[in-house]
């Protein structure tokens, strides 16, 4: 028999211990490395967008998202061939890009088109490099961030629009006359060098603001007309052949620009570069 006694029994208990293990470990380190990087990214694409023009985005994403150049036209699919057989040269031409020269290739008219599509395009590449110059996209521009701020260009179907306008602060002529301003001339004077590097026939016309309706003589039309040819005359004088300019042209205040037409906006010059194809 075993002995009574009444003494209790002892009862150990094991308790685990699970450390804290420093804030759920590193995994918090990787999503927010993880996010720092997305917003580099996304601030990376906003300055790329704001310092960066049209054709320079579209080379850029040209470059991410490139494209084999074996077929010119798709023939339905998204392959290799553009959904053409492997043996197109040993049959007749369906979309012009086959082993026999296409019919159409021999239409004149269509290789007039073909020859204007190639003039346009050179005459893009040119008008992108003056206006590299003139605004300077390329690095520095050949005039100060005060005189650049009269300037704007855009590219149309005529051609490249170089518009030199007034601020309000800031004109580009003694009041109603047209004798020019120090800053029309330092701007007339960089973009006849600049302008010299294309061969380009020029058109130059002249915009004025609304005049209040109460003036017993309107001079909008005369003024324009000699703003405009003093402007030939100056690009002349800084040496634009003269046999460049084909038309010299006064608007009065007939194509408003601003919205409010008393708007010193509204007076400006415009320089063209006239397209090749021109007449």
């Amino acid at each position: 028999m075993c002995a009574q006694t009444n003494v209790a029994p002892v009862i150990i208990k094991r308790k685990k211990v699970v450390s804290a293990d420093g804030h759920h470990g590193g995994a918090w380190k990787v999503a927010y490395a993880d996010f720092v990087t997305a917003m580099m990214a996304f601030f990376m694409l906003m300055w790329l967008l704001n310092a960066t023009t049209e054709k320079q985005r579209k080379g850029l994403a040209d470059y991410f998202n490139p494209n084999v150049p074996i077929n010119r036209i798709s023939g339905g699919g998204d392959a290799m061939f553009g959904g053409n057989s492997v043996f197109e040269e040993e049959t007749l031409a369906r979309n012009g890009t086959g082993g026999m020269t296409p019919i159409r290739a021999l239409d004149p008219n269509l290789q007039d088109q073909n020859m204007g599509a190639e003039q346009a395009s050179a005459d893009d590449a040119k008008f992108d490099k003056v206006e590299d110059l003139i605004l300077g996209n390329g690095g520095e521009s050949l005039v100060s961030d005060n005189t650049l701020k009269h300037v704007v260009t855009r590219q149309t179907d005529e051609g490249l629009v170089i518009e030199i306008f007034d601020l309000s602060n800031t004109p580009l002529f003694d009041g109603h006359k047209t004798a020019p301003r120090r800053v029309l001339l330092d701007l007339l004077r960089m973009i006849a060098g600049t302008i010299q590097i294309v061969e380009n026939d020029i058109a130059i016309e002249a915009h004025l603001r609304s005049e209040p309706i109460v003036l017993a003589n309107k001079l909008a039309w005369p003024l324009s007309g000699d703003r405009a040819d003093k402007v030939r005359h100056l690009l002349e004088v800084f040496g634009v052949a003269p046999d460049r300019m084909k038309r010299v042209t006064g608007h009065a205040d007939r194509e408003l620009i601003s919205r409010d037409p008393r708007s010193p906006r509204n007076n400006r010059i415009e320089i063209i570069l006239l397209r090749s194809d021109q007449p």
